[in-house]
């Protein structure tokens, strides 16, 4: 794997040559686990021109290292515990040989900012943009297999619990149980806070799980992800609870259902993520319900829930392959209820079988 993190760190490192950095200063923890391997709480990665050097404050050296941290690089531990390792990085920098030095200034707050320019007031502080996170978007086999791994302790956590008696028991007991469940099976965590609505608060987006109990007859939405070697997945579902589904709900889940269905046929390289967006919207605002949608129908995911690509109406750009993304159209009708089926899915070209499907619990519509 050290050759691995190597090889992204040379992309950086003549990315910023390029553009006549000599040095780059990586602050943003998942660009710093995606370049160094571990991310330990507070550091910051430093590519020099001779060397890459990854400090950490000193009260974080020996835990949390979020990923074990490659090998090959030189590790710095700050001498005291209030010391920042971003202005230690600059401070470390020799102005002979670096003159300028691209900082994440997406992440860098104001204070560190001046701070660095504080300890080096001869270093001019170029901004590096997205660029890692821009690198980020296309994964390798390894990362798709720990994105897979995620993707089935998921499927696993949901299948459990679509097994035991839900009637009666609250939105928060078991966002909760599939939390737990979550790690039982190998997650190093929940991918973000665990979602369940029911009844009148099902399908809607961003829902926070309450202490509403679960009713007969009600819709049932689960938004859940697992946290594997820090990739991070997320599937969502839609059920009916104890009965027959009444015809209203037959209706919205099978539109639902096809709208999202749209969106993962047209994942295919070189599509455009606004295209991809509206082959998932358009059966949605054709039958009128355009109004509540949400303003995407899905993102990247990887080292974080949600990345790039966006895929949104005015989202630029195109797809590449071995890029996973979510596709996860949803409605909400105010005080019944609503449908959403979320995906975690693998762009891959035709001729290698298409999108690969990460997330494989049914899509039927199941009375629990």
């Amino acid at each position: 794997m050290s050759d691995v993190f190597a090889a992204r760190r040379a992309r950086l490192r003549d990315r910023c040559s390029a553009a006549g950095n000599a040095a780059a200063l990586i602050s943003r923890p998942a660009n710093v686990r995606y370049l160094a391997g571990g991310a330990p709480h507070g550091a910051v990665l430093l590519l020099g021109p001779d060397e890459d050097t990854l400090l950490c404050p000193r009260t974080h050296a020996g835990g949390n290292t979020d990923g074990r941290v490659d090998d090959q690089l030189r590790l710095t531990v700050l001498a005291t515990a209030t010391g920042d390792p971003a202005v230690a990085a600059a401070g470390a920098l020799t102005p002979s040989a670096v003159e300028s030095l691209a900082v994440e200034e997406h992440h860098l707050t104001v204070a560190r900012h001046r701070a660095i320019g504080s300890v080096a007031p001869r270093l001019r502080l170029a901004d590096l943009g997205c660029a890692v996170e821009q690198q980020r978007i296309v994964k390798d086999e390894g990362e798709i297999a720990c994105l897979r791994i995620a993707a089935e302790i998921a499927d696993q956590a949901l299948g459990e619990l679509l097994e035991s008696i839900l009637v009666g028991r609250t939105e928060r007991h078991l966002a909760l149980e599939l939390e737990r469940r979550l790690v039982d099976h190998g997650a190093d965590g929940p991918a973000f806070p665990t979602a369940v609505a029911t009844g009148p608060n099902s399908g809607r987006c961003g829902h926070h799980p309450s202490d509403r109990r679960v009713e007969e007859g009600d819709f049932l939405s689960v938004s859940l992800g697992a946290d594997y070697r820090g990739y991070r997945c997320l599937i969502g579902r839609t059920f009916v609870i104890g009965t027959s589904p009444a015809d209203w709900q037959i209706e919205l889940y099978e539109l639902v259902f096809a709208a999202q269905r749209a969106g993962r046929e047209a994942l295919v390289p070189s599509a455009g993520y606004r295209d991809v967006d509206r082959a998932t919207r358009q059966p949605l605002e054709a039958a009128g319900h355009g109004e509540g949608l949400a303003p995407r129908t899905g993102h990247g995911v990887g080292l974080e829930i949600d990345e790039d690509p966006q895929l949104a109406p005015a989202a630029m750009g195109k797809l590449d392959a071995c890029v996973p993304v979510t596709v996860g159209p949803g409605v909400h009708l105010p005080g019944r209820g609503g449908v959403r089926i979320d995906d975690t899915l693998v762009v891959r070209p035709e001729a290698d079988g298409g999108p690969e499907l990460l997330t494989i619990t049914t899509k039927e519509l199941l009375a629990l």
